[in-house]
Formats: C-alpha cells, sequence, structure tokens
C-alpha cells in the first residue's frame, strides 16, 4: 500500500515546471535581442553634391567646324564651342570634362567682336548657365582689291562679313557652305558700296576664344 503525500508531489511539480521553464525562456531571448540591436532601417537617399569654379578661372575651348571665323563688327552670330581640356581642381578631380559644349554666341564689342557664352552642356547632357566671355578680337580693315581668298580660305564666314565683302570686291556669291546664318545682312551690303574699304574681325578659334569666368561656377554632381 503506497502513502501519498500531498507535500512532496507538489513539491516535485514546482521543480518540473521552474525546469521547463529555464528551458524555454532562453529560446525566445535572442528573437528579442536581434530586434533591439539590429533595427530595420531603409538606405538613405543619395545626396548631390556642389563644387563650385572661381570667377577667374580660364577655359580653353576649340571650334571645329572651320580653321577661322570672319564676321562683320556689327554682326551676332549663334555659335557652339567645344571645352579643349580638362578643368580640374588642386587634387586633379575633373570639373568640367573635355569636350564639353559652351553654347553661346559672338557678339559685337568695343574695337571688334566677343563670344559671350551662355550655357555649358557636359557630355553626361547636362546643361547649366555659365557667365564666361573670351578677350575683345579686333577689327580687321580689308581694303578695295585685297585678294580675299587668303582671308575666307577654311574660314566660316558670317552672313554679314560675306555681304560686306562681297560689296568690295564685286564677288557678290561667296560659296553656302562658307556661310554661317547672321544678322545685318541688307544693312552690311548697302554699307560698302561705292567704298574702298570694309571692316571684319577675323577669329583664329584656337587662340582667340578661350574663355575667362566672370562669375563663380557651381557645378552640380
Amino acid at each position: 500500500m503506497s502513502n501519498f503525500n500531498p507535500c512532496k508531489s507538489g513539491t516535485a511539480a514546482l521543480m518540473a515546471l521552474a525546469m521547463s521553464a529555464g528551458v524555454t525562456a532562453p529560446m525566445f531571448m535572442p528573437v528579442s535581442a536581434s530586434a533591439q540591436l539590429f533595427p530595420q532601417q531603409s538606405s538613405p537617399a543619395p545626396r548631390s553634391s556642389q563644387v563650385t569654379i572661381r570667377s577667374g578661372t580660364s577655359i580653353p575651348v576649340r571650334y571645329e567646324e572651320a580653321e577661322k571665323i570672319v564676321v562683320s563688327p556689327d554682326e551676332t552670330m549663334p555659335l557652339t564651342l567645344k571645352v579643349a581640356a580638362n578643368i580640374t581642381n588642386r587634387s586633379g578631380n575633373v570639373l568640367i570634362p573635355a569636350g564639353s559644349l559652351v553654347v553661346g554666341e559672338l557678339q559685337p564689342a568695343r574695337g571688334g567682336s566677343q563670344f559671350v557664352a551662355r550655357e555649358l552642356v557636359t557630355y553626361q547632357g547636362r546643361q547649366q548657365p555659365i557667365n564666361a566671355t573670351s578677350r575683345v578680337i579686333n577689327t580687321t580693315q580689308v581694303s578695295r582689291g585685297t585678294n580675299t581668298g587668303s582671308i575666307l580660305k577654311g574660314a566660316a564666314v558670317g552672313a554679314a562679313a560675306a555681304a560686306a565683302l562681297g560689296g568690295l570686291t564685286g564677288n557678290r556669291r561667296i560659296s553656302a557652305g562658307e556661310v554661317l546664318i547672321g544678322t545685318g545682312v541688307g544693312a552690311a551690303g548697302g554699307a560698302v558700296l561705292g567704298r574702298n574699304k570694309a571692316d571684319v574681325v577675323v577669329i583664329n578659334p584656337d587662340t582667340d576664344l578661350d574663355l575667362t569666368l566672370r562669375s563663380s561656377l557651381a557645378l552640380r554632381y
């Protein structure tokens, strides 16, 4: 005959419950700790950077359509140039890559003509305003009887300059391939009729059109 001892049975049950709790509780702790130590985070949005090129910086350019450009000093002509060399900072990082486009126009200036830049277009297609100019290229006076072939050889000629030279020499026709669209053709043509001299501006793009920034240029990447 067995004896039933309520105290011993209660103690055994309590110990079994404690052992069960001691085994199962740690199974859930790593999950809770993992959530606290490594919370889920979203990836930060990419940030754009900005670099400023100071005023006075020189930008070499080239013009690939012709060896020279001939315009009238009163003529305005749209023109697109290319940056001839990488513009870098002191660390050698490229700020403006060679081949970037500079869009602007040749404009009348005191004593001749000057290229005024309006927009910079990099090879990635980014466009932004730019405030830069070339030096003033002085006017050249051409006299009647001068062989204009040496002036026009390899040249892109503005329409007003073509009219002026044609009126001076009597050769009213210049090959259409040598003429770029300009303004003031009628006025220029009429102005030289009966005169012995004509004023033109002969521009060597490789040496005459290098640009100087007139204000700082902020580049965004």
